[in-house]
């Protein structure tokens, strides 16, 4: 997969693993990741579905509706490239935090739905629920941010609500942030999630 790997200044410290939004690519979220965490390493992942020519993470049959083969196929993809990059860059593998935004939140969701230890945390901006009636693994010391919007006409309430209620149920710790904004990741958005990361990733004694 199309990617960028900047190694941080602390090697004790998670690796944020990157994950854009539709038509977006590796490059997108640096910043935010530098907002998070400017002494982790970054591992930046660009899609590898096309949509009009912009990247995406999996396909979708339509606004909202995911093409779940494909999602299950890409999620594989994704989470074996996570073990060929650790052992490649060097990396702790059970010590990736993902960072995602509308499509890349929901890939991200995903690893988590289907691997145990894919994640051990992550930051979700404006995510849906990636996959409905199945069991999710043991998410019993993962921590998960989930940032949503009160007037997000691509992401409702209700979805973001379900979401945090289906993690939750898997014993993840989960903080559901509201925004009164739409779809787009605001500063104050990007704020509280460096915040939440200090507080339940890093855990400063």
């Amino acid at each position: 997969m199309k990617h960028v790997f900047n190694q941080g200044h602390n090697p004790e410290k998670p690796v944020l693993l990157l994950l854009h939004g539709t038509g977006g690519n590796e490059l997108d979220l640096l910043p935010l990741a530098e907002k998070i965490d400017d002494g982790a390493s970054v591992l930046s992942v660009r899609g590898n579905v096309l949509e009009n020519g912009m990247p995406r993470f999996f396909r979708r049959l339509a606004e909202g509706v995911f093409d779940e083969e494909d999602l299950i196929f890409r999620t594989n993809e994704l989470n074996t490239f996570l073990d060929e990059a650790a052992v490649k860059y060097e990396f702790d593998r059970n010590s990736i935090v993902a960072v995602g935004y509308s499509n890349g939140a929901n890939i991200a969701a995903s690893l988590m739905f289907h691997f145990q230890h894919a994640l051990k945390g992550a930051i979700l901006h404006h995510p849906m629920v990636p996959r409905r009636g199945i069991e999710l693994p043991d998410l019993s010391g993962k921590s998960v941010f989930i940032g949503a919007g009160t007037n997000d006409p691509i992401c409702s309430s209700a979805e973001s609500t379900e979401l945090y209620s289906l993690l939750e149920k898997a014993h993840a710790n989960v903080t559901l942030h509201w925004e009164k904004n739409g779809h787009q990741l605001t500063m104050q958005e990007a704020d509280a999630a460096a915040d939440w990361y200090k507080k339940f990733v890093l855990k400063p004694e």
